[in-house]
């Protein structure tokens, strides 16, 4: 058989050879197969580099490393600029901590996994985001919405997957480097070696420092803080037979220096506040995984991973807050398809079942203080130093769970989960989750979703971007309550053939409804935030609507365009202090809409490459007795409350590609906007007014960067691409 394959690919290589010469009547006599030799040829296949997945019953989005690259510089969070699903926005206007927000919910209700490991959760959600480089991604998947049991059930508004290089697909060596204008400096190092046939290592090593302050709107305050940070990964996979393990492991060692700058300081002319925020953290996994019958797909899994984190933070001359967090976790898989062939003979249906055993074990241990009352600093008569917050409290939660999937040929897939868990501080509790997907043409997608999410609140954590502020923190609970969700959705996906290309358009409404959680109420005192379990007030509420349309397309070979426009409606019940009564208000600070358009041209020889993305984020309230800044014209009164206007954003990068490396620039915030006044009572940061958590927009200007990757090609990739082949 090989050897008539060959005979036919060597008669049609002649035939083509010979078709120049009779249509332009050359001799074709001296030519013969064995004189041919032809060059080498690349067959290519275009892939978007952002998937939205049509098979999975889970609405998912996978973000591949080619759409990380369009935006460079120069982490996780960087990876959502072009999308209109995710916002990444600054917690506060002087650490620099960033959060994301899903569904219109903060980061907190959002699980994070490290492939489908517990990733950054409780104090690692701080700056989560950027202790993952982009040069260390290979894909990122969005889920939203209620998803899979098996990860847990902390999922309430979806989950974000961080797929890392693994050491099949790491090259030799890698080196990435960026420079932003700030300045700030970034170098990463990666590897990949096999050390035997069966086992494989890979390195990655990341190196951060900022190098100067800046202070653009002469404020006083750094507008970013200095970072210096080391983070290093080393991991292990290996395989023999039915047999598949990996070990990893990851320490990170972080500090941020921010406040008022050094010019301000060597003056002396205004109060100084400095901000030093130290962080250490230690985490891995084990995973081992075996296939115990391949034909009817029966295996087990085993995952046991830890984390320990340590942060000492210092905002001002007297609010600290101290805190660890050691974390414990296990989870054991056995999965397996089952069907009768003999009712089955065309293999139409599908069944698979998935159960297990999971145990997580959470250890706190915080200390915070000048947080429950006004520090003997804030100059108002009354204020009394302020007693330290201890929180220290463990928790163990084994649990149970089961997943159903049933799949009738690409049309129909119904997954169905089930868990239960027992907590030692909340007690037994039960997780249920639906998810389904229809499609009545291949064209046609069509999903929904419903089921609970729970959390454990971690009151400071979640709140960490009130620390730079002279607010009081009023507690009013002696016993905070487990948070939990109901999340309902729907979505639609049309993928339409255009001539030889695809518009692919897609719809999404998202519903999510708190049966209680930890309401963070801004509004009851301009000096405070007053924290209460929903559950406490009469008739309190707070829930969440998400709409989406989303399109995206190839115009033109190598050109595509993305856009999007979301509406978000997010409110709870809150103390309102002019009518000194709760009312469900609109929850201050978010934006309620938010559109992009982004574009990207990849020229044919694929040497140059072309990417900008406009953002367009919408209006939003600020809290009760907030005051417009004198001057300022970004901020609109309307019955009585404040709004701040809607604004635009622009980003772009051009990359020059070699053959083992490449070359990019780019810009991000090219329109210059920026907050004005984004630190209430700069000049005086110890006055009872001082608050840096009222950001909404970006603070520093626009930036600048410019950055290089180069690689040492795969030879062993190959070779065993070639074995497979062969």
């Amino acid at each position: 058989m090989v050897t008539f394959i060959r005979n036919i690919s060597n008669r049609l290589a002649l035939l083509v050879c010979l078709l120049p010469a009779v249509v332009f009547g050359q001799d074709t006599t001296s030519i013969g197969v064995d004189d041919l030799h032809l060059q080498q040829v690349n067959v290519t296949a275009k892939r978007s580099s952002r998937i939205r997945s049509r098979v999975s019953a889970v609405d998912t989005e996978t973000i591949t490393g080619e759409e990380i690259c369009k935006a460079a510089c120069c982490n996780l969070s960087e990876s959502f600029e072009r999308s209109a699903s995710v916002d990444v926005s600054y917690a506060d206007a002087a650490t620099g901590m960033q959060t994301i927000r899903l569904l219109g919910l903060t980061g907190t209700y959002v699980q994070m996994l490290t492939e489908n490991t517990p990733g950054m959760r409780g104090l690692g959600q701080l700056y989560g985001l950027e202790y993952i480089p982009a040069a260390w991604l290979q894909s990122v998947q969005v889920s939203k919405g209620t998803s899979s049991v098996l990860n847990g059930f902390e999922a309430t508004a979806g989950q974000i997957n961080v797929e890392l290089f693994k050491p099949v697909h790491a090259s030799p060596i890698t080196i990435t480097a960026n420079l932003t204008d700030d300045p700030e400096a970034q170098l990463d190092i990666l590897g990949g070696w096999e050390v035997t046939e069966d086992v494989s290592t890979a390195v990655l090593a990341h190196y951060q420092q900022t190098y100067m302050e800046a202070d653009d709107n002469k404020d006083g305050f750094m507008d970013v803080p200095k970072i210096r940070q080391f983070n290093l990964i080393n991991r292990w996979n290996w395989q023999k037979g039915d047999y598949t393990g990996q070990v990893y492991v990851h320490g990170i060692g972080d500090r941020r220096w921010a406040g008022t700058t050094t010019e301000r300081n060597t003056l002396h002319q205004e109060p100084t506040y400095a901000i030093n925020l130290r962080t250490c953290r230690l985490d891995g996994f084990i995973k081992n995984g075996y296939v115990l019958d391949s034909e009817r797909g029966m295996s087990i899994g085993i995952i046991a991973a830890g984390s320990y984190h340590d942060l000492d933070n210092h905002y001002g001359d007297y609010r600290s807050w101290r805190a660890a967090q050691g974390n414990a976790y296990l989870n054991a898989i056995f999965q397996t398809n089952f069907e009768n062939p003999r009712l089955d003979p065309e293999d139409n249906h599908e069944h698979k079942l998935s159960a297990g055993l999971s145990l997580n074990y959470d250890n706190y241990r915080e200390r915070a203080t000048s947080l429950l009352s006004l520090p003997p600093y804030a100059g108002v008569a009354g204020a009394t130093s302020s007693i330290p917050l201890l929180l220290d409290r463990d928790e163990v939660t084994p649990g149970v769970f089961a997943e159903y999937t049933y799949m009738y040929q690409d049309k129909l897939t119904l997954l169905v989960g089930l868990r239960g868990d027992w907590s030692n501080r909340y007690g037994f509790f039960v997780t249920p989750r639906m998810n389904v997907r229809y499609s009545p043409f291949d064209w046609w997608t069509i999903r929904g979703s419903v089921g609970l999410g729970y959390r454990s609140p971690n009151v400071l954590a979640d709140n960490a971007g009130l620390f730079a502020s002279s607010r009081s923190w009023v507690m009013n609970a002696s016993r905070w309550n487990q948070e939990k969700a109901m999340n309902t959705g729907a979505t639609m996906l049309f993928t339409i053939p255009i001539a030889d290309r695809t518009l692919q358009i897609s719809g999404e409404y998202y519903y999510t409804r708190f049966l209680d959680c930890v309401v963070d109420d801004i509004d009851a005192d301009l000096h405070a935030v007053t924290l209460y379990n929903l559950s406490d007030i009469p008739g309190g509420q707070s829930f969440s609507h998400s709409a989406q349309i989303e399109a995206s397309m190839e115009i033109l070979t190598g050109w595509t365009m993305t856009a999007a426009f979301r509406y978000t409606d997010v409110k709870q019940t809150s103390f309102n202090s002019i009518i000194k009564q709760y009312e469900l208000m609109e929850k201050p600070l978010l934006n309620r809409f938010k559109a992009i358009v982004s574009t990207s041209y990849i020229t044919p020889k694929k040497g140059w490459q072309f990417d900008v993305t406009a953002q367009f984020n919408g209006a939003g309230r600020m809290p009760m007795g907030f005051a417009i800044p004198a001057e300022s014209k970004q901020y609109y009164e309307k019955d009585g409350l404040v709004y701040h206007k809607w604004y635009p954003q622009l980003m772009a990068q051009i990359t020059k590609k070699f053959h083992n490396a490449s070359l990019w620039i780019g810009a991000e915030n090219m329109t210059n906007f920026r907050q004005d006044s984004p630190i209430v009572s700069a000049s005086n940061p110890y006055s009872q007014a001082f608050d840096a958590s009222m950001v909404w927009a970006p603070i520093a200007k626009w930036r600048v960067y410019i950055g290089f990757t180069w690689g040492i090609p795969h030879e062993h990739k190959h070779e065993h691409e070639q074995k497979d082949a062969d």
